[in-house]
């Protein structure tokens, strides 16, 4: 579904990927692994097309899409979940949920793709005419999962989605992402916390200086003795 090869980004004259080549298959839950300033972001960022590669290429369904726009990233089937969240704190719940789907014209399938989104998080229901920035960490957490959907997704990239969350959101939210999964919708990963990850993706990718250094199974990172020393006994 998706596939980065040999890509290379920089900002301005600092480089911050080098030859990062990886995929996601059709309903694959993959994890990118890596410190802070691995380049973990910026992965997704060219991804997305907030970022540009000045070498590599960037395909999604069999297509080329590191030239895009981000809003034709999303049309074309992608949708993010950025790190901190990223909802509209002076927007409405109702109105962050519609801004998840300004690629989309359809009004009826809006409305049903809002009532799924309830129906999933009844906390936003509860809470649809409040303003956004005064919703918990957590519900935030929700609510930026529940735009991304609006999207109609058939790949969600998702930015340290446990960041900044309580213990007890930071295992919901794993539980909310293999759920998205197991319902047929890819997953890219992007996360600091390794055992969480790696507890739920199929495979993994770990990222040091903008350098792919490993590549494996979820259960073979689990086991592989640089992951042990460096990250999950962090």
């Amino acid at each position: 579904m998706l596939e980065l090869k040999s890509v290379s980004t920089r900002y301005g004259q600092v480089q911050v990927l080098w030859d990062v080549s990886l995929t996601v298959g059709d309903g694959e839950l993959v994890c990118l692994l890596g410190p802070n300033a691995a380049g973990k972001s910026t992965t997704m960022k060219t991804i997305l097309g907030l970022v540009h590669a000045f070498a590599g290429e960037v395909s999604f369904g069999g297509e080329r899409i590191d030239r895009l726009r981000p809003a034709d990233v999303v049309r074309a089937g992608i949708a993010p979940v950025m790190e901190g969240r990223r909802i509209f704190p002076e927007l409405t719940v109702y109105e962050n949920l519609l801004m998840g789907a300004y690629t989309r014209t359809d009004a009826a399938g809006i409305r049903e793709d809002i009532d799924k989104v309830y129906e999933r998080f009844p906390v936003l229901r509860e809470r649809r005419g409040q303003l956004g920035g005064t919703l918990s960490g957590g519900e935030q957490q929700m609510l930026a999962i529940g735009r991304a959907l609006l999207a109609r997704p058939k790949l969600l990239i998702m930015d340290e989605p446990s960041m900044g969350l309580s213990p007890l959101y930071v295992e919901k939210t794993f539980d909310i992402i293999q759920d998205l999964n197991r319902q047929g919708i890819a997953v890219l990963l992007v996360e600091q916390n390794a055992n969480m990850a790696l507890t739920i993706a199929h495979r993994g990718y770990v990222l040091q200086t903008g350098r792919v250094v490993l590549e494996d199974s979820a259960r073979g990172l689990l086991n592989h003795p640089m992951m042990k020393s460096s990250y999950l006994e962090m």
